[in-house]
Parts: C-alpha cells; structure tokens; sequence
C-alpha cells in the first residue's frame, strides 16, 4: 500500500506541476498533461493542476504514515 500511494502521489505532483507551467506559460499545445484533456476542467486548468499537487502531496504523506505504522 505504502510503495502504490507514493507512487501515485508522485505522479499526481509531476502532472500538477507540468500542468500547471503548460498552461501558465501558455504553451498553447494539449501536452500530456492530464488536465488538458478533461472537458469540464477548460479554462480552469491552473487551478486544477494546483489542486492535483496538493493531492499528490497528501498522498505521498500518507504513504510515510502508513510505512511508520505497518
């Protein structure tokens, strides 16, 4: 459990994080970025990728708690 919550919140920060400069840097291009590609979420993909990283961030802390604990 603590190897796939560190894993997924690692790539939750690194989509946030490339998100959030593609769209700030106005790239213009889809990139693989995973905000870009979700209908609902246009025009609002800073803030989204913002939230991802916060996301990815309270994984991977819960990883360490769950590998203290176990």
């Amino acid at each position: 459990m603590k190897g796939f919550l560190d894993l997924m919140g690692v790539l939750c920060i690194v989509q946030a994080v490339g998100g959030a400069l593609n769209n700030l840097l106005g790239s213009g291009s889809r990139s693989w970025f995973v905000v870009n590609y979700i209908g609902f979420l246009d025009g609002y993909e800073v803030f989204a990728s913002i939230v991802l990283g916060v996301l990815g961030i309270v994984m991977c802390a819960a990883a360490r708690t769950v590998g203290k604990r176990g």
